[in-house]
C-alpha cells in the first residue's frame, strides 16, 4: 500500500511514485531532444511532435524498463547496470536520432556532385559552445540527482568523475582531430565534451577519477573517428 504522498515500501525514504514520475518524465525529454538535435531544420514542426509522442510514451518507457523496471537486462547473470542512463537514454535518443537521419537523407549540399563532402558548419559556434557549457552544468544535476539521496560523499564523487570525464572528452577530441585533420576543431571538441558526459554516465557513481578520464579520453577519440569514418 501507499500513504497519501505515494511512498511505499519499494522507494527509499522521501521518494515517491511521483518523485519518479518527474524524474523519468525528464530523463524521457532528454531522449527526444536528443533526436531533434538530428533533424532540427530538416523536419516540419508537426511531424516531430507526432514522432515525439509514441517515443516519448512508448520507446523510452519499454527500454528503461529492461533495467530501471527489473527487466531482463537486470535480470541477466551479470546484472546491466547503467547508473543514470548512457544507454537507456542517451542510446535510445541516439537510435532515433540515427532512424530520423535515414529517413531524412542528408542535408542539401552536404555530398557535391564530385563526390566530396562540404562540411556544413553551424550557424553561431558562439551560442553553440555556450550551450554545450549549459549542458555541462545541468549534467550535474542529471547524474548528481541519480544517486537518488543526500549522500554527501556518493555525490561529490559523482560530480567530480563527471566534470572528470567531460574535460578529458574535450582533450581526446582536440588531440585527434589535431592528429587527423591537422588542427583543432571546436565542433569536434564540443562533442567530444559531450561524448565525454554520455560516457561517464553509465558509471558516474562507480568510478575512480583515473577512471573517469580514461573514458572520456575514448569517448573523445571515438566521437571524432565516428565523424570522419561516416563522413567517408
Amino acid at each position: 500500500g501507499t500513504d497519501a504522498a505515494g511512498v511505499t515500501s519499494a522507494y527509499n525514504v522521501g521518494y515517491t511514485y511521483w518523485t519518479d514520475f518527474l524524474f523519468q518524465a525528464m530523463f524521457a525529454a532528454t531522449a527526444a531532444t536528443i533526436v531533434s538535435g538530428a533533424v532540427a531544420e530538416r523536419i516540419k514542426l508537426s511531424s516531430f511532435l507526432i514522432f515525439t509522442i509514441p517515443f516519448v510514451a512508448i520507446a523510452y518507457p519499454v527500454a528503461g524498463s529492461w533495467k530501471w523496471g527489473n527487466g531482463w537486462l537486470n535480470r541477466l547473470e551479470t546484472p546491466f547496470y547503467d547508473f543514470a542512463g548512457s544507454t537507456l537514454v542517451h542510446s535510445v535518443g541516439g537510435w532515433g536520432a540515427l532512424a530520423g537521419a535515414i529517413v531524412l537523407g542528408p542535408r542539401l549540399g552536404k555530398y557535391l556532385t564530385n563526390g566530396k563532402i562540404r562540411p556544413i558548419l553551424g550557424h553561431s559556434m558562439p551560442l553553440a559552445t555556450i550551450g554545450v557549457f549549459l549542458l555541462w552544468l545541468g549534467w550535474f544535476g542529471f547524474n548528481g540527482g541519480s544517486v537518488l539521496s543526500a549522500d554527501p560523499g556518493l555525490v561529490s564523487l559523482t560530480l567530480v568523475t563527471t566534470t572528470l570525464a567531460a574535460s578529458a572528452g574535450a582533450l581526446g577530441a582536440t588531440a585527434t582531430s589535431w592528429l587527423l585533420i591537422k588542427k583543432p576543431d571546436l565542433t569536434m571538441i564540443l562533442n567530444g565534451t559531450l561524448a565525454g558526459l554520455v560516457g561517464i554516465t553509465a558509471g558516474a557513481d562507480q568510478m575512480t577519477p583515473n577512471g573517469s578520464l580514461l573514458i572520456g579520453l575514448i569517448a573523445g577519440f571515438l566521437v571524432v573517428i565516428s565523424v570522419v569514418a561516416l563522413d567517408r
